[in-house]
């Protein structure tokens, strides 16, 4: 529901803020003084589309504001329309899209007249009402559904076809026996064989360092570490004195000696083998292709390998399973197509009857020579269309391509009175359009007991409408500075008899008139009891 609207710089109107209450309200006024900028602003509010030409001239921008309340909590919505460029919207203060503001208008507002947001135009929304209006339950449809779905996925994660079975199992040995074949010894092989690789490419390099250290050590045509550490010993070990010296030279002289016999033991190790260097490349770059098919590592080849092995045994024992499976799929099918049955000869039995309701409503809106047929598809029945023919002998039509907009209006009326879920807001413009006398009481009657489940605002030209109201604005315009602006005031008791009498007669100083107006609010007042 809707608590205020303000709006400012929106063609004539200046600056208004009205604020809404729950039922019935009348929107009124004569011709030209800006009661329709008001539907225009709110249609702005609800994702309308925006056109600079609304801004008042000599202002920037033209601004709507709305105080909205849902689910007990408040929300502001506004929209800016600039002279130029794009507008701009926000919900509580936040930048929003237009598509959002559109989503959230559809929840919020339904607009009925030569406006574009109704909801009831929409397939799904008419699919609903009928529904709706056949008290049908979809809970055994969905839920079946969802079975359905599930049991799908089941059966996919088993390899779904037989084809695609086979494929997967095909796909999977040749890379089990592409893992297998490589014999891979443990996942530290390739870094051993890089090692091993290196000692190969480089032996004779390895030998000569190996060598040449050892001579150092050893010494060979020059004295080695060992005979220079041989004499330190000499020299030293001649004194008690320097006994802690000569230890500290020998321990030297052992480790070097130890260091000199593992080198030459090392030197002798590397042995230039071109053949296994060969067959060590080839197996390094085999593992490689391997590593870069399935990961990282040799870790990653053999974990695809195992999960590889896994699918494949629950690929290959799946065949039982998936002929159990198909055999549950087959019942819910048949469970899924008879709900669906149920649903769909339900809706197509209460077609008849609620365009039958509805037209029921149209006769005394003043569409006495409309007709409204509800169309049901095959099967479950989710093709839903609501057709009209406005008048005797033309071809019915879906809702959306209905012309007059008080037409369409009177006919979302009729529809809503029959059903009960709606948005919050209604708002009706030119639902009086073509009418008088008793088909207009007759549309001020079903607006207010519209309103007393929903909040509705009418703009009407009407006092038969709008005398049904439990509240009424007026719609002015006055001069001030040389500008011509609109103003909107809620009137009560004897102004609000001025504005009927106006409505009723034009004169609204006409002592009958007010009579009439005031006996017009005493049946109205008796009407909603």
């Amino acid at each position: 529901m809707i608590e205020q609207l303000r709006v400012r710089s929106l063609g004539v109107i200046d600056d208004i803020d009205i604020t809404l209450g729950p039922g019935l309200t009348a929107i009124t006024g004569e011709t030209g003084t800006g009661k329709t900028l008001i539907v225009e602003a709110l249609e702005l509010l609800v994702g309308g589309k925006s056109d600079a030409s609304l801004v008042r001239f000599g202002q920037a921008e033209a601004i709507v504001e709305g105080l909205f309340v849902v689910d007990d909590k408040e929300m502001v919505v506004s929209r800016v329309v600039p002279q130029s460029g794009r507008s701009r919207a926000s919900i509580d203060d936040r930048l929003a899209t237009i598509a959002a503001l559109e989503e959230f208008g559809r929840s919020q507002i339904d607009l009925y007249g030569q406006h574009a947001h109704q909801s009831l135009l929409r397939q799904v929304a008419q699919r609903q009402a009928l529904d709706e209006f056949a008290a049908i339950d979809l809970d055994q449809v969905r839920m079946l559904r969802q079975q359905l779905a599930h049991l799908d996925e089941r059966l996919r994660a088993l390899g779904g076809d037989e084809t695609a079975r086979r494929r997967e199992l095909d796909l999977l040995s040749f890379e089990l026996n592409e893992i297998d074949g490589a014999k891979i010894n443990g996942p530290d092989e390739n870094e051993d064989l890089e090692k091993e690789e290196v000692r190969l490419s480089f032996a004779s390099s390895l030998r000569a360092a190996c060598e040449a250290a050892y001579e150092s050590l050893r010494g060979g045509a020059q004295p080695g570490a060992l005979d220079l550490l041989g004499t330190a010993i000499e020299a030293t070990g001649r004194y008690d004195t320097l006994e802690d010296a000569t230890a500290q030279l020998r321990a030297l002289a052992a480790g070097l000696a130890d260091s000199a016999s593992d080198l030459r033991r090392l030197a002798e190790s590397f042995e230039e083998d071109p053949t296994r260097l060969e067959e060590v490349t080839e197996r390094r770059q085999m593992l490689f292709r391997l590593i870069r098919k399935h990961g990282g590592s040799l870790v990653d080849v053999l974990r695809a390998a195992e999960s590889a092995r896994e699918r494949v045994d629950e690929l290959s024992s799946s065949e039982e399973r998936r002929g159990a499976l198909g055999i549950e799929r087959d019942g819910l099918l048949s469970k899924l197509g008879q709900a669906e049955d149920v649903v769909g000869s339900k809706r197509r039995q209460a077609a008849s009857g609620l365009a039958a309701a509805v037209q029921e409503n149209l006769r005394e809106l003043a569409l006495a020579n409309a007709s409204l047929e509800v169309l049901v598809g095959e099967g479950i029945g989710d093709d839903v269309n609501f057709l009209l023919s406005a008048n005797r002998g033309e071809p019915p039509m879906p809702l959306s391509k209905v012309a007059s907009g008080g037409e369409l209006a009177r006919v979302m009326l009729a529809l809503r009175l029959v059903l009960s879920s709606a948005p919050p807001t209604m708002i009706f413009d030119e639902v009086d359009a073509g009418i008088g006398g008793e088909a207009a009481l007759a549309v001020g009657k079903a607006l207010a007991a519209l309103g007393r489940q929903h909040q509705v605002l009418v703009v009407t030209h009407l006092a038969q409408v709008a005398a049904f109201a439990d509240s009424h604005f007026v719609v002015e315009k006055d001069e001030q500075a040389g500008r011509t602006i609109s103003r909107c005031v809620r009137v009560e008791g004897k102004p609000r008899v001025v504005e009927l009498s106006r409505m009723l007669s034009g004169h609204p100083d006409s002592a009958a008139a007010r009579r009439h107006a005031a006996e017009l609010l005493e049946q109205a007042v008796l009407a909603r009891g």
